[in-house]
């Protein structure tokens, strides 16, 4: 099964990861990475940026659109991971990120659109 695991943070978390040393948090997701495709279980990952982000919202069908990732949330979308394996081991890994400590990581099973 596929699982998504959705990296959230905000700007606190990302002033405590530089704070900790933003050089071993990023050798820990590749270590993790590594370890992943080593076992078949990677499928993709990225980080994102708030960089030319937009929320496009249409009212009475017209489409609106103001800058910024926020849906009025307190965190923000900051990367994923896609892994191929069990939901306990998917849990496991989303336990394992290094924003884990500070920000929710969700996860979401892919769904087949053929199914249902």
């Amino acid at each position: 099964m596929k699982y998504m695991l959705l990296i959230y943070g905000n700007q606190e978390t990302w002033d405590t990861l530089h704070a900790a040393g933003i050089a071993q948090v990023m050798e820990q997701h590749g270590k993790l990475i590594d370890e992943l495709k080593t076992r078949g279980e990677h499928v993709d990952d990225r980080p994102l940026t708030i960089a030319n982000s937009r929320v496009v919202r249409v009212r009475d069908g017209v489409p609106t659109v103001t800058d910024g990732p926020f849906t009025e949330a307190k965190e923000v979308l900051a990367g994923y991971y896609l892994v191929d394996c069990s939901l306990e081991r998917a849990t496991e890994i989303a336990g394992r990120l290094p924003e884990a400590p500070y920000s929710p990581i969700e996860i979401r099973e892919f769904t087949d659109p053929t199914e249902g």
